[in-house]
């Protein structure tokens, strides 16, 4: 019995111990918004549980027995405003340290409001605006923990079939948007980006070092130009200051590895490196290209004193795209075999690298906050193409190389004034390098023409902003006013400021804390991209600035409803409209630029004229449930209708007129660290143009494109199928003393949907795989169609794990 007794009381002791030691520890400091001096005494909660701590007379803090996982924590004191972190992972091993700033409220409470809202808004962008969390990036079902793809769940944002990435907001062309990196803009965010664009298959940040990503489909503040559909922000984790961590990450494509940590007391760091094994995958898997990437990340932070600190952020990519002519090596299906073939006589070999390199420095005052930004980036982009992929140069199609170089400099000054006024003014210059080495055939429906020529642009950018913002009646009311004038000196037009006058006004009015209504308008210019500017006629002519090339232009009208039934759900219903003008226009096609920028290659190295205008409105609905008690979900569905005008100034379907979409996206935490979510995606079939079949079947004409030529007399006449997709991810968790381990099974088109593409158009061979002549007519090839459809499903998997 004693013995007995005796097991049963070291079990109970145990398992006590056990449960005891699955907890995880958080440091962190709550300081003032606006002085930076710590706050002590300030109540601080993990979001959702009763476990917490106080801050000491240094504002610091310890909460010990934390869940671990990914958390918010929260921060409440009798004069500010409550307020909730981003998402920190916390794990026995890594102890994440959080840095709160409160902000004082216009009148001192009398007690202390507990509630904290999930969702944020600016009194700038009050509309149009979407925040999502690294708990919800890194464990998106479908999104291969891009942080690009786990975009497209949100309202307005349009995805298509295939394995590209783009952003299609609201109808608008993927060249319409910009990102930040803390600030700093990231011209280049894909691998193997499309030129003139900024869609690619894989993107560049790593989501290890995001901590939270900031949606804008409109109502921009006015410090952030040069974009017509959307401004995504990402925010990156900052290095622990306490001690050295390290991530490893294994999955279907990549490795990657993430260190962060101290060096010294004021400096902390955080890097990754990442490399992709995918050629090495789709040699196995007998597909006929082979791309290869890698990509780096930095952010390095140091505290120069309590009011004053400095970052430096770096992120860069090596690209390379080869083919794998031996891919019909034992193949016997007569369908793969053609379809492999035409692959290899389209696709270019293209070497990629790009590079962003930003210094933010940073100075707090009493009632005011300044801050420069340098940066610098570079693209070099090179392809080449010949004809039967033999390397001989009188077979050559295409050489092309190109540089964009881009040194920038950004003042800005925040300062909230008298009667709680926020004013942000500031001022930005930028110096351009733009080279450009072309060697192409080509073939349209007018012939076959040569392009060749060399190109090199300085540029001198320079802007100015202002915005001012105030709340009215105890916050109910709230407004910001802002103007931006931006220039270049590329023409007369283009070099006056006063000509690219950006107004914009954005309102919000909250009826209780449930229900508001917000509202914004604004004028937004975009620079033409550099492939546009820098073409040159075969007399060296900037033939672009001479047609008077000019900014393009949008005009944005939103409006919308929010409702809050509680604290981590919202629903908002929000319609909108967008005018198009000055956009670029091709001479030769003769259709806008607009339509462009859905494939891979260069858009925009060709003559244009500023006379394109366009359109697109709809409406949106949508409904997020944040992550609390473990359940999480985003519904949106948004009604789009984007249009340009022709030739005959008719207006006509742009490529990203998808009509229709909606999207689904949720999960469950389950006990023992078990996780599950799902997607849906349904996309409404968008435009396309039907080959000219005439001009493409011309032997003169094929023997240069190799593949159908487009009837731009009929653009976006047809239209495919509505399609849908199922993703389904399933993680599980271990942790453990000293590392924790992630699991997770990522699995795309699990229902294997078929989606069906414009069909391969090329010339029929016979069986030695020469070309065969139409017997009617020795000019012109036999030419056949064959499907261009995919289904299959996409399973991935992968391993994360944290020392």
């Amino acid at each position: 019995m004693k013995l007995f007794l005796s097991i049963s009381l070291f079990l109970l002791v145990s398992f006590q111990v056990i449960i005891a030691q699955n907890v995880g520890v958080i440091n962190g400091k709550v300081i003032d918004a606006q002085t930076r001096e710590p706050l002590p005494f300030v109540n601080v909660l993990v979001l959702g549980t009763n476990i917490g701590a106080n801050t000491n007379e240094l504002g610091e803090f310890t909460v010990k027995n934390a869940p671990l996982g990914y958390l918010k924590i929260q921060a409440s004191f009798i004069g500010y405003g409550t307020k909730s972190s981003d998402d920190y992972l916390v794990t026995k091993e890594k102890t994440p340290y959080v840095v709160i700033a409160l902000s004082q409220e216009g009148e001192q409470l009398s007690e202390v409001v507990i509630q904290s809202q999930l969702f944020k808004k600016s009194l700038e962008s009050p509309v149009s605006y979407q925040s999502i969390g690294i708990a919800e990036i890194e464990k998106n079902p479908g999104g291969d923990r891009d942080v690009l793809k786990v975009i497209q769940s949100f309202p307005g944002v349009a995805s298509n079939p295939g394995f590209r990435n783009d952003i299609i907001i609201r109808g608008g062309s993927p060249s319409e948007n910009k990102f930040y990196l803390d600030g700093v803009e990231v011209p280049v965010i894909n691998h193997f980006q499309t030129q003139g664009s900024t869609g690619g298959p894989v993107g560049i940040i790593n989501a290890d070092l995001i901590r939270k990503a900031d949606f804008y489909s409109s109502s921009f503040a006015a410090n952030r130009g040069n974009a017509l559909s959307s401004i995504i922000e990402f925010t990156q984790k900052e290095g622990n200051p306490d001690k050295l961590n390290l991530r490893a990450t294994v999955g279907t494509s990549d490795a990657g590895v993430t260190i962060d940590g101290p060096i010294g007391k004021k400096t902390t760091y955080i890097a990754s490196a990442r490399q992709s094994y995918l050629s090495g995958l789709f040699k196995l898997l007998k597909l006929p290209f082979l791309p290869t990437y890698n990509d780096f990340q930095l952010n390095l932070k140091h505290q120069i004193s309590d009011k004053d600190e400095i970052s430096l952020i770096g992120l860069g990519a090596i690209d390379n795209f080869k083919l794998n002519e031996g891919v019909n090596d034992g193949v016997t299906d007569e369908d793969v075999l053609k379809k492999n073939l035409y692959i290899l006589n389209v696709i270019p070999t293209q070497n990629q690298w790009n590079y962003t390199a930003g210094l933010s420095y940073k100075h707090y005052g009493e009632k005011a906050m300044q801050q420069v930004v340098v940066s610098r980036n570079e693209w070099n982009n090179d392809i080449v193409k010949y004809d039967g992929n033999t390397g001989d140069s009188d077979d050559l199609l295409l050489n092309y190389n190109s540089r964009e170089i881009e040194n920038k400099l950004r003042y800005e000054n925040t300062s909230t004034l008298k009667k709680d006024y926020k004013i942000n003014f500031g001022t930005g210059l930028e110096q351009v390098t733009y080279t450009n080495s072309t060697f192409q055939k080509l073939a349209n429906s007018g012939g076959v023409e040569i392009i060749d020529y060399a190109s090199k642009l300085n540029l001198f950018k320079y802007s100015l902003f202002g915005q001012i913002s105030k709340t009215y009646f105890n916050s109910k009311l709230s407004a910001s006013f802002g103007v931006r004038f931006d220039g270049v000196d590329y023409g007369s037009k283009m070099s006056n400021l006063f000509n690219q006058f950006s107004p914009r006004l954005s309102l919000a009015y909250a009826f209780d804390q449930k229900w508001a209504v917000n509202a914004s308008a604004g004028i937004y210019n975009q620079l033409p991209s550099y492939t546009v500017m820098g073409y040159r006629d075969v007399d060296g002519v900037l033939v672009n600035k001479q047609n008077g090339l000019d900014y393009i232009t949008a005009n944005h009208l939103v409006t919308g409803l929010e409702f809050k039934p509680d604290l981590s759900s919202k629903i908002t219903v929000e319609g909108f409209y967008k005018g198009y003008s000055n956009y670029p226009f091709s001479v030769e096609n003769q259709v806008s630029l607009a339509n462009l920028g859905a494939d891979f290659g260069v858009i925009g190295n060709e003559e244009v004229t500023s006379s394109s205008q366009g359109r697109s409105y709809g409406f949106e609905v949508f409904l997020q449930k944040k992550s609390y008690s473990g359940l999480y979900g985003i519904l949106s569905y948004t009604f789009v209708k984007s249009e340009f005008k022709d030739v005959n100034n008719q207006y006509v379907p742009s490529s990203w007129d998808n009509r229709n979409l909606l999207t689904a996206t949720g999960g469950k935490k389950f006990n023992k660290n078990w996780e599950l979510g799902a997607k849906f995606r349904m996309v409404g079939g968008r435009p396309y143009t039907p080959y000219d079949y005439d001009a493409s079947s011309l032997i003169v004409n094929y023997n240069v494109n190799n593949s159908g030529i487009l009837d731009y007399t009929l653009l976006n006449t047809e239209r495919y199928d509505l399609y849908h997709q199922l993703d389904i991810r399933l993680d599980k968790t271990w942790y453990w003393k000293h590392f924790s381990l992630n699991f997770y099974v990522d699995i795309q088109n699990i229902l294997a949907t078929q989606t069906v593409e414009q069909p391969y158009l090329l010339a029929q061979t016979d069986a030695d795989g020469n070309y065969l002549v139409d017997p009617a007519d020795n000019t012109r090839y036999l030419m056949e169609e064959i499907a261009n459809d995919s289904g299959n499903i996409l399973p991935r998997f992968g391993v994360i794990i944290d020392f």
